[in-house]
């Protein structure tokens, strides 16, 4: 049996994981041994009696800034070379489902929370950090976006969706936004499902389904919208 996906994630607050992931899918999924998480307190590198991981920023300015002495020292201790090594920081590259899927696909990751003002960039450079932004917004931590990082991977691994087809209709894995979806009741404060969903033709079903996926993502998502045209995969 192959070895399970692992996460090391480096965090001043260990405590906040596995959180939201160990309920629901992911939950299950870690406690069945289908992936494994590590979170582990950078402040356990720290040298002096205090624990201390920040200083003020060279050159002045406001906050503190993450030392780099402390976080190599943690990431040389935990990390491992076969694994992605990703700092999560609103000026990395956004995530996109692409990449989720190849994390998924590869043994595991080691995600380091930033905090305060930063990272010192010099173990940025030293330690070839790949930079993650889940978006154009600023969090407290870096670790609501470990957690969603976290998330979008683990329930791409093998056997945490129950249906596989679930997860290939998404937004995002085929370059569009995901169409519409109803159930019960018939009809909901005059609103009825719409008739092509019970039909029982397939292929109508079908062809509803990608026009609908087609529209929202021209108007909702431009941007990929103009790239889902480039890459030619645009319906007839």
């Amino acid at each position: 049996m192959n070895d399970a996906w692992a996460a090391t994630v480096l965090t001043l607050f260990p405590e906040m994981f596995p959180g939201p992931l160990g309920l629901s899918l992911a939950g299950r999924a870690l406690a069945s041994g289908v992936w494994k998480l590590d979170a582990v307190d950078i402040r356990d590198f720290a040298t002096d009696r205090h624990r201390t991981v920040d200083g003020t920023p060279s050159g002045g300015g406001p906050g503190m800034v993450m030392r780099a002495d402390v976080v190599a020292a943690a990431v040389d201790a935990m990390h491992s070379a076969a694994k992605p090594l990703i700092y999560l920081s609103p000026r990395g590259k956004r995530l996109t489902q692409a990449r989720v899927r190849a994390l998924a696909e590869g043994p595991g990751v080691t995600l380091l929370c930033g905090r305060f003002e930063g990272l010192d960039e010099r173990v940025i450079e030293a330690r070839a950090m790949e930079e993650v932004s889940l978006g154009d917004f600023v969090l407290s931590g870096g670790e609501p976006a470990a957690l969603a990082l976290l998330d979008a991977v683990v329930r791409l691994l093998p056997g945490v969706m129950g249906a596989a087809a679930s997860g290939e209709e998404e937004s995002f894995e085929s370059g569009l936004l995901e169409y519409p979806h109803y159930t019960r009741p018939q009809v909901f404060e005059g609103r009825e499902i719409p008739e092509v969903l019970t039909s029982g033709d397939h292929a109508r079903v079908a062809r509803w389904r990608r026009e609908e996926a087609e529209r929202l993502t021209r108007e909702r998502r431009p941007d990929l919208w103009e790239k889902f045209q480039k890459d030619g995969r645009k319906s007839d």
